[in-house]
């Protein structure tokens, strides 16, 4: 995953906590303006999402942050 799309999920992931609290749940959905204006970064953090990790339409916030921050 490039290092934008890294920093682009940890500042929402942060914003949504900061929002919601600890509970706070997002899709993927979640780190892109309501138009496919970048249909390469979206596919990428679909399949991060989707086909890397198999995750549910639906994650806390906090274990997003912390799967995208443990990274190599």
């Amino acid at each position: 995953m490039r290092a934008s799309l890294k920093e682009k999920i940890i500042d929402i992931c942060n914003k949504k906590i900061n929002d919601k609290g600890l509970d706070a749940g997002l899709s993927f959905y979640a780190f892109f303006a309501n138009k496919n204006d970048n249909p390469a970064l979206l596919m990428e953090a679909a399949e991060w999402w989707i086909m890397t990790h198999q995750l549910d339409h639906f994650e806390k916030a906090v274990k997003i942050k912390k799967m995208v921050e443990e990274m190599a």
